[in-house]
Protein backbone atom coordinates (compact mmCIF):
# COMPACT_ATOMS: atom_id res chain seq x y z
CA UNK A 1 0.00 0.00 0.00
CA UNK A 2 1.24 3.45 -0.93
CA UNK A 3 -0.15 6.56 0.76
CA UNK A 4 0.45 10.28 1.13
CA UNK A 5 -1.17 13.28 2.80
CA UNK A 6 -2.11 16.57 1.17
CA UNK A 7 -3.59 19.78 2.58
CA UNK A 8 -6.29 21.26 0.35
CA UNK A 9 -5.46 24.80 -0.82
CA UNK A 10 -8.44 25.46 -3.12
CA UNK A 11 -10.86 28.05 -1.70
CA UNK A 12 -13.81 25.75 -2.42
CA UNK A 13 -12.26 22.55 -1.10
CA UNK A 14 -13.00 19.39 -3.07
CA UNK A 15 -16.00 20.56 -5.07
CA UNK A 16 -17.77 18.90 -8.02
CA UNK A 17 -15.41 19.67 -10.91
CA UNK A 18 -12.12 18.56 -9.33
CA UNK A 19 -13.85 15.66 -7.57
CA UNK A 20 -15.10 14.42 -10.95
CA UNK A 21 -11.62 14.72 -12.43
CA UNK A 22 -10.12 12.95 -9.39
CA UNK A 23 -12.53 10.02 -9.81
CA UNK A 24 -11.88 9.87 -13.56
CA UNK A 25 -8.12 9.66 -12.89
CA UNK A 26 -8.51 7.11 -10.07
CA UNK A 27 -10.55 4.84 -12.33
CA UNK A 28 -7.62 4.57 -14.77
CA UNK A 29 -5.71 2.46 -12.22
CA UNK A 30 -6.37 -1.13 -11.25
CA UNK A 31 -5.25 -0.30 -7.70
CA UNK A 32 -7.95 0.56 -5.21
CA UNK A 33 -7.89 4.24 -4.17
CA UNK A 34 -9.23 5.53 -0.86
CA UNK A 35 -9.41 9.08 0.53
CA UNK A 36 -9.57 9.74 4.26
CA UNK A 37 -10.42 13.08 5.86
CA UNK A 38 -12.03 14.15 9.12
CA UNK A 39 -12.48 10.61 10.36
CA UNK A 40 -14.28 9.43 7.21
CA UNK A 41 -12.99 7.30 4.37
CA UNK A 42 -14.30 7.24 0.81
CA UNK A 43 -13.67 5.12 -2.25
CA UNK A 44 -11.70 7.42 -4.57
CA UNK A 45 -13.45 5.90 -7.58
CA UNK A 46 -16.94 6.96 -6.44
CA UNK A 47 -17.91 10.61 -6.92
CA UNK A 48 -20.65 10.83 -4.30
CA UNK A 49 -18.51 9.07 -1.69
CA UNK A 50 -15.69 11.56 -2.30
CA UNK A 51 -18.05 14.55 -2.21
CA UNK A 52 -19.60 13.15 0.98
CA UNK A 53 -16.36 13.77 2.86
CA UNK A 54 -17.12 17.52 2.64
CA UNK A 55 -13.44 18.44 2.38
CA UNK A 56 -12.85 22.18 2.85
CA UNK A 57 -9.85 24.44 2.33
CA UNK A 58 -7.18 23.67 4.92
CA UNK A 59 -8.35 20.09 5.51
CA UNK A 60 -5.73 17.38 5.15
CA UNK A 61 -6.63 14.30 3.16
CA UNK A 62 -4.77 11.01 3.12
CA UNK A 63 -4.86 9.16 -0.17
CA UNK A 64 -3.99 5.47 -0.25
CA UNK A 65 -3.53 3.23 -3.27
CA UNK A 66 -3.37 -0.53 -2.95
CA UNK A 67 -2.82 -2.87 -5.87
CA UNK A 68 -0.51 -3.76 -8.72
CA UNK A 69 -0.02 -0.18 -9.97
CA UNK A 70 -0.16 1.55 -6.56
CA UNK A 71 3.13 3.42 -6.99
CA UNK A 72 2.04 5.01 -10.25
CA UNK A 73 -1.47 5.69 -8.93
CA UNK A 74 -0.20 7.47 -5.81
CA UNK A 75 2.33 9.52 -7.78
CA UNK A 76 -0.15 10.66 -10.45
CA UNK A 77 -2.92 11.43 -7.97
CA UNK A 78 -0.50 13.46 -5.84
CA UNK A 79 0.50 15.49 -8.92
CA UNK A 80 -3.18 15.99 -9.74
CA UNK A 81 -3.96 17.30 -6.26
CA UNK A 82 -1.01 19.71 -6.31
CA UNK A 83 -2.08 21.07 -9.71
CA UNK A 84 -5.83 21.30 -9.06
CA UNK A 85 -6.55 21.57 -5.35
Amino acid sequence: MKSFSYTIADENGIHARPAGLFVKLAKTFSAGVSVTSGGGTADGKKLFALMGLCVKKGDTVTVAADGPDEDRAAAEIELFLKANL
